[in-house]
């Protein structure tokens, strides 16, 4: 079905303008040629007689159609190449107000589609990807030195009071405090004897900070302290115990699932990484190009094994589902043994269930 408020003498006018605004709307299929395009295609205009319309990419080809390779009119390459123009032109305007009219009018499409089809791609919105940008730069230069005042106008923000309402979900911590190294932070933290060895988990009033495994107790706590240098510790095995409780239970396969309050830093990238790891049934495993096809970047296999890296709540974010393209495990930041026990006793438990 086409929609019914475009008529087939629109569509056509559509395709010799080469119009972007219809892209993704339907798509052009030549019968002569086998070959479907999107409205926008550069190549020479068929001849009308030889021309239908279908809704999607997905009728022409359920027809014998090929999509063409000089437009990519497949709804993937099409999302894709959406969201690529729209973080470009958002990274190109990181001082500017960009409202959703504006983007629709860089990269062709109304803004209420633009909208949905960068949500759809992204988990987020357009708004919430030039927030996560704007932190990151915030972050860059708070790391190189810059004052709070110099780094806030650097990175975009057009006020203080903007920062601030925002920096305690997205930071976890005031911008000043992140620059400092944590400092007027107070965290605790336990130490416990687990199957893998110890297990340290540190935590912030407003939740877990750091988890990380290790053969020694003194190593661990000097990580954590390399992670927040000026921040306050305490250890306090009494305040954490029902939080390491509820770990060393998954640890035996007691209880497979972990859902505890965090309070961690990442970028928009890493959190959508993060969240793809959650959604992963204990004892299954996923490839980081399967991991990063799941959020809507299928070539970000890279960037997806960073994220698995530097995630700081290990098996709360179960970063060791994730493996290399050919089954192998590939690394994990508390060992490889680690990993293949974890996935043991997991598989182990489903088998059970």
């Amino acid at each position: 079905m086409l929609p019914s408020n475009l008529t087939d003498t629109d569509r056509w006018q559509a395709v010799l303008r080469r119009d972007r605004h219809y892209d993704g709307m339907f798509v052009t299929a030549v019968q002569t040629t086998r070959i479907y395009c999107r409205p926008s295609c550069p190549a020479r205009h068929p001849h009308r007689k030889n021309v239908t319309f279908y809704a999607c990419a997905a009728d022409a080809e359920r027809d014998g159609f090929r999509p063409c390779k000089r437009c990519s009119p497949n709804t993937q390459a099409f999302e894709a190449d959406v969201v690529q123009r729209t973080c470009a032109y958002l990274d190109d305007h990181p001082d500017d107000r960009v409202t959703l009219d504006d983007l629709g009018a860089a990269v062709g499409l109304s803004p209420h589609h633009l909208q949905r089809v960068f949500k759809q791609v992204m988990g987020i919105s357009p708004r919430q990807y030039a927030e996560a940008r704007r932190l990151e730069r915030l972050k860059a230069c708070l790391k190189n030195g810059s004052s709070v005042t110099d780094a806030l106008y650097e990175a975009g923000y057009g006020s203080s009071s903007r920062l601030y309402e925002r920096a305690p979900d997205q930071l976890g911590m005031t911008p000043a405090v992140y620059r400092k190294g944590g400092e007027g932070m107070e965290i605790q933290y336990t130490i416990a004897d687990s199957p893998l060895g110890y297990l340290l988990v540190a935590a912030t009033q407003r939740g877990v900070c750091f988890v990380s495994l290790g053969d020694r107790p003194d190593d661990l706590e000097a990580e954590l302290r390399g992670d927040f240098p000026a921040a306050a510790m305490e250890r306090d095995d009494a305040e954490l115990g029902e939080w390491v409780n509820a770990i060393l239970r998954h640890l035996d396969g007691q209880q497979p699932h972990l859902e505890l309050p965090l309070d961690v830093r990442a970028t928009a990238f890493q959190w959508r990484v993060w969240q793809a790891l959650q959604t992963i049934p204990p004892g299954e495993t996923r490839t980081y190009r399967q991991i990063a096809a799941s959020i809507g970047q299928p070539t970000a296999a890279r960037a997806v094994g960073n994220a698995c890296a530097t995630n700081p709540v290990s098996l709360v974010i179960p970063c060791h589902r994730a493996v290399r393209e050919d089954g192998s495990l590939g690394g994990y930041r508390w060992g490889l043994q680690r990993k293949a026990a974890l996935l043991a006793q997991e598989r182990k438990t489903r088998e059970k269930a």
